[in-house]
């Protein structure tokens, strides 16, 4: 069992202004763990974590993946989460790159068909759709949990976004609550974008069931993402 990766240097005022890992955090790593062996195989060049908070989880991928090249991007809409991010990579030897910028929509044109391992913790928990634009517009710690209506209004952001972000071999790695119909989500992935996916751990934790889904694209969907890029 790999170790979760040393955060001891976050304060308490660190801890205040950022997620501070729980035990959804702890679901993804236990999944990226269960992925290494895959993971390792696949050599990814590019990995994006978006909404990074105390950046735990990307610090934790560069354990599973070791001495590599590959390139670390995090992004946050929280200047103190990138801050942390840097300085969990900094303590963890593992060189992640921060950016502060919405989930990841200004580094679309950049990274079109170019991210290897997406990982998304979104904020899941149903709130009134006011409160969950209210906190991306204060950029502060309450963006890192409030959902708006079902918990979906972030992940939906995102999800329109996955299949442009994805290489051919990309995986992306979705938290998700039972309450945000997973059913639901796994289907509009493979109808709308063709990306088929696994629920790769699930586990009840207190009030909560939580799930981590794994979307890659289907045989075809690779073979058109091909044909594109070499046209």
């Amino acid at each position: 069992m790999m170790p979760t990766p040393d955060l001891s240097h976050l304060t308490r005022h660190d801890l205040e202004q950022v997620y501070d890992p729980a035990e959804d955090t702890f679901l993804l790593l236990d999944a990226l763990e269960q992925e290494a062996e895959a993971l390792r195989k696949e050599c990814p060049l590019i990995c994006l974590e978006v909404g990074s908070g105390s950046g735990c989880v990307s610090a934790f991928l560069g354990k599973i993946l070791g001495q590599s090249s590959s390139l670390y991007l995090c992004t946050d809409i929280n200047k103190h989460a990138t801050r942390c991010t840097l300085a969990t990579g900094k303590q963890n030897k593992i060189p992640l790159d921060p950016v502060a910028c919405p989930l990841a929509r200004p580094l679309l044109s950049r990274l079109h068909h170019a991210v290897d391992v997406l990982l998304f913790n979104p904020p899941y928990v149903p709130t009134d759709p006011d409160e969950a634009s209210s906190a991306q517009s204060s950029a502060d710690i309450a963006g890192s949990w409030a959902g708006g209506a079902d918990g979906m209004e972030i992940t939906n952001r995102l999800l329109q976004d996955v299949e442009c972000l994805l290489s051919p071999r990309g995986r992306f790695y979705l938290v998700a609550l039972k309450q945000n119909d997973v059913p639901s989500i796994r289907s509009k992935m493979l109808e709308d974008f063709g990306l088929a996916s696994q629920v790769v751990i699930e586990r009840r934790a207190g009030r909560e069931y939580l799930l981590i889904i794994r979307f890659a694209r289907t045989a075809a969907t690779v073979a058109n993402s091909g044909s594109k890029s070499t046209s």
